[in-house]
């Protein structure tokens, strides 16, 4: 059974750039809505080996939650291949956390690096003065 492991500012950068997903939950123990979350995440990461599930108290790793603006807790963010595909604030239901670990899952990285470039080259192109 697969828990979720603590995620400190010494192995962050390691943690998502081993690739794979990872899914990472900002909190607070005095939080109620972050306690109340924990355990769904859990069962989560118990559910799904294939996935690391980290855990970012935002009280000891204050620098990773400023890196990150984080603003309200908990915020869940999930990383694939070491793109940031999806961000919310708020502890999600079961199911929904589920829906969006089968989404990361399913989702086609090339398809998505490719989307990625285009854009990042579109506003690359829209920068450059036009004579």
């Amino acid at each position: 059974m697969s828990t979720a492991r603590t995620i400190t500012a010494q192995n962050f950068r390691e943690t998502v750039e081993a690739g794979g997903i990872v899914i990472l939950d900002f909190w607070a123990p005095w939080c109620g809505p972050c306690r109340g979350f924990a355990p769904t995440f859990e069962k989560a990461a118990g559910d799904n080996p294939d996935v690391v599930f980290g855990k970012i108290n935002t009280d000891e790793e204050q620098q990773l939650a400023s890196a990150f603006e984080i603003q309200s807790i908990p915020t869940l963010m999930i990383f694939r291949d070491r793109v940031l595909l999806f961000r919310t604030a708020g502890a999600l239901p079961p199911a929904a956390l589920a829906d969006v670990v089968a989404q990361a899952k399913a989702l086609d990285m090339e398809k998505v690096r490719a989307e990625i470039a285009a854009h990042e080259a579109a506003e690359k192109a829209a920068k450059i003065p036009q004579a």
